[in-house]
């Protein structure tokens, strides 16, 4: 443990003095950072790939899920996808600098309220190695210095992107150590990093809930939390059912194994019969395990297993979804406060009133109408990454992005001014 932490306050020394000079580096320079890195993946795809594959063997040798080797891999596509995203980090305009407000008071003093970089990102993430570059690329661009502390099973995956994303920071100039992978997969380095308050400015966790409450616990800066992704899709009597069917089945199988997939699925009582009859088959046919509750077993038959209280309070990230009848919106409401986690939900109507209520009153981080959930999302939002989807209620909630990254000074400029 002591020699862990010794590791780690060198990381973050160097960390805090490689944010000291990017804090001060122009746009131009740190976008072209990001272009820098793309390039140097695309260089070195065989060598990243290669990397992944030994993550992938051993991953599957260890027995992890189907869900989680898929969070885990990497192929071309999803190279040419981390691409793409650190060139839209780069397109898009640096908040750093940005005047949000600016007044003067009777006297003549003059007030600024001024976006300024955070300083150190610590982030301690599983599984999926395009993390590294979502949160090093946004990072980047806020001037931000980044520790990142991937999972061990996607360790030499991490390693590989981190050392593109440091080639970059040295072609345009900036300090190499504003990127840092730790290498060590000893979970000693999660407490480590967690104690580290006068290096890590902010530490973000994402993964399990055993992972977001073990940083939570030992934390000595400021946590920015993402808990369980239990989202729900709501299909109301007003719906279109064949709307409904379309994004249902992309809410829960176009990826499953992500925090915005659908984990459950509401129906109104007065066209449960007519859509579970035809939706239902068709997740089955796609593979989607149904759990339902009395009524939807009726419906479907036998072909679906029961339902649980901790069917609706599990986040599955796999092909299962437990499916509920309600009696009206307001059910449906109620449902999702009581066992939601406050991530994603949607409800599908052409009823603008229904709508409205459920976009009003369903108190989750994003909410969505006539649209899937896997839609939580910063590319989806257009901010180019996302570091995070944050369920918290302070500084930051729903995909976390460029501005999220910052905080303000205030900047009051006087003439010779004093305090009578």
């Amino acid at each position: 443990m002591s020699d862990i932490r010794e590791q780690l306050l060198s990381t973050g020394a160097r960390a805090r003095k490689a944010a000291k000079e990017l804090a001060t580096r122009s746009e131009q320079q740190k976008s072209a950072t990001l272009i820098a890195a793309a390039e140097q993946i695309e260089k070195t795809e065989p060598e990243i790939l290669a990397a992944n594959q030994s993550d992938l063997q051993q991953g599957a040798a260890n027995g992890l899920s189907s869900a989680l080797l898929d969070r885990l891999k990497l192929d071309h596509g999803r190279l040419a996808a981390i691409c793409r995203s650190l060139r839209e980090v780069a397109r898009l305009p640096d908040p750093v600098g940005q005047v949000i407000k600016e007044w003067s008071r009777p006297d003549g003093l003059r007030f600024k309220k001024v976006r300024v970089p955070i300083g150190v990102i610590g982030i301690i993430f599983e599984s999926r190695p395009n993390v590294t570059s979502d949160a090093a690329s946004l990072c980047l661009k806020t001037g931000n210095a980044v520790i990142l502390r991937g999972g061990s099973e996607a360790l030499a995956s991490n390693i590989a992107l981190g050392e593109a994303l440091r080639a970059g920071c040295r072609h345009a100039g900036i300090p190499e150590d504003a990127v840092q992978v730790v290498s060590s997969v000893d979970r000693s380095a999660v407490r480590a990093m967690s104690e580290m308050a006068e290096f890590i400015d902010l530490i973000i966790p994402r993964g399990g809930k055993q992972l977001i409450e073990t940083v939570t616990a030992f934390a000595r800066m400021p946590v920015i939390k993402h808990f369980d992704g239990i989202c729900h899709v709501y299909v109301d009597q007003a719906a279109d059912l064949d709307m409904a069917q379309s994004i249902v089945i992309n809410a829960k199988c176009q990826r499953p194994s992500v925090c915005n997939a659908a984990e459950t699925l509401l129906v109104h009582a007065g066209i449960a019969e007519e859509f579970l009859k035809r939706c239902g088959p068709e997740l089955q046919h796609r593979g989607v395990e149904l759990r339902g509750d009395a009524e939807t077993q009726a419906i479907l038959g036998s072909g679906v297993r029961p339902a649980t209280d901790q069917d609706w309070r599990t986040e599955h990230l796999d092909l299962i979804l437990s499916v509920r009848v309600v009696p009206t919106a307001a059910d449906a409401i109620a449902h999702i406060e009581t066992y939601g986690s406050h991530h994603s939900d949607s409800i599908v109507t052409n009823d603008e009133q229904a709508a409205n209520e459920f976009l009003n009153k369903v108190d989750s981080a994003a909410v969505f109408w006539n649209a899937s959930t896997r839609f939580n999302d910063g590319g989806e939002f257009g901010f180019g990454a996302e570091i995070g989807i944050s369920t918290d209620r302070l500084h930051a909630r729903g995909p976390m992005a460029l501005e999220e990254l910052t905080i303000y000074k205030y900047q009051v400029i006087g003439q010779g001014h004093v305090k009578a």
